[in-house]
Formats: C-alpha cells, structure tokens, sequence
C-alpha cells in the first residue's frame, strides 16, 4: 500500500492507483471524475474499475457524484446500477471556455455531474444549498399543474423569493490557462456538492484526485478527505497547490 504524497489534519494525497489505497472503510462522499474517453490522450479510457473501490470504502448510506461527459455517463450509469447505485440528481456545470475539435458542432461548455446513492434515499445524508440573492418572501396558494398527476392535494404552497434552493445549472469558469490538470474542475462548485452530500464530520473520497481540487474545497469546507492520484505529472504542482492553503492562485 501506499504512502501519502501529502498530509495534514484534513486532507491526504496518494500518489497511487485507486486499487492500491486504503481508503477509510466509512466513507461518506466520494467525487469521481475518471477518464470520459473523450480523447485520443493515452490516459483517457473509459474503465469501471472504480465500482469496486467504491464497494469497498462507501457507507451504506453514502452517496457519489460522478462527472463525466454524456458520452461516458451513458456507459458508465448502467455499470452503477448493476452495483446498486440509484440516479438521484444531475447538475450542469457551464462553464465560460469550453472546447471543441469540430467547427461544425455547437461548441462544448459545459459539463454533468450525477449524483449516485444506494439503498433508501431518506438515510443519505443531504444539505440543500441555497443561493444568497434573497428577496422579500411571498407565500401563495396555488393550484396543482394537471401533469403532476393525482398526488393527494389539489392545491400546494408555494415561497417565493428569500433564500433560494441552488439551481441544477450552475456557472463557474474553468480553469483555463492556469490548471494543472486539462480535466480540473472548479473549486467553488465542487466545494458546493460537498457541502450537500457530505455532514460536517464526514469523509470524502477521490479516486482521480488529478490537480487536487476535491481536496481543496474539502479543506474549505471543513471535511477530511483523501484523494489518490496515480499519474507522475501532476503529483508535484498538486502537492504544492496543497501546501499554499486555500487562498492559491492556480485553481482558486
């Protein structure tokens, strides 16, 4: 097994294959951003060996956001699911530089994030996020739209303004021009998806922990985590984004 790359009180970085780290037994939060075989670079092939890492340090009642293009969730959620894993949600990621080898296709900018769970959905453990573009409240009473179908109520309350809950399509821009890794994704909204799918005291877990992001935003968010990251280049400038702390310009 491996020895950590970097440690301190909240985060730990291997520099290793998923396979040969022992990631805690109790995780409650693992973000998987793995190759999307999207490419022709040598790293990028679609493989499901993460599952099994997956089986072997997930709580029950933990819970996986998995990045990927559309191309890579199509084959990769039907591998989920024949383990167990339930779709629960997706988020959009837009981004303001997206990229594209093709000039007679739209233009790429964004990116998905599905959330994954197994067992009941009422024992994992979330924390809905809401924006901070709070207006005066208004509580009205409205009639139910007819395509919800019988559902008991032909009224429903409605809030609005105040704080809001967090759409499914957020902007943040990309890293561009400054990652370390051509796949990082942002701090802020990976920060976000912690915040909701992993309690104060938890665990996060990276297998593809690439530029070290997961990490960061769980140290900003006050969670442990543990990344491993096989693939040389990357580890040193990693190594060193941890060191900086949180206020750090590559990524930030």
């Amino acid at each position: 097994m491996s020895t950590p790359a970097f440690t301190d009180d909240l985060v730990t970085l291997h520099h290793a294959r998923h396979q040969d780290v022992s990631f805690p037994a109790a995780a409650d939060l693992a973000i998987i951003d793995p190759p999307y075989g999207d490419t022709s670079l040598e790293w990028d092939r679609i493989s499901m060996d993460w599952l099994d890492t997956l089986d072997q340090a997930m709580r029950s009642n933990g819970s996986v956001w998995l990045w990927g293009s559309l191309r890579h969730l199509l084959a990769a959620l039907p591998a989920a699911e024949e383990r167990g894993w339930q779709m629960a949600q997706d988020i959009v990621w837009e981004k303001h530089k997206g990229s594209s080898s093709a000039a007679d296709r739209f233009r790429r900018v964004h990116e998905h994030a599905v959330h994954l769970y197994r067992g009941r959905w009422s024992d994992v453990y979330i924390d809905p996020q809401h924006s901070l573009d709070a207006t005066p409240r208004q509580v009205r009473r409205k009639q139910r739209p007819a395509h919800w179908g019988e559902i008991g109520e032909h009224a429903y309350r409605t809030e609005e303004g105040g704080p809001r809950l967090l759409r499914s399509v957020m902007y943040e821009r990309s890293d561009h021009g400054r990652a370390i890794h051509p796949t990082q994704k942002p701090v802020g909204i990976t920060r976000t998806l912690i915040q909701y799918a992993c309690p104060p005291d938890g665990v996060v877990i990276d297998l593809f922990a690439g530029s070290g992001t997961t990490l960061v935003a769980a140290r900003q968010a006050g969670r442990r985590a543990v990344g491993s990251e096989e693939h040389e280049p990357y580890i040193t400038r990693t190594v060193t984004r941890l060191g900086q702390g949180d206020l750090l310009a590559v990524g930030s």
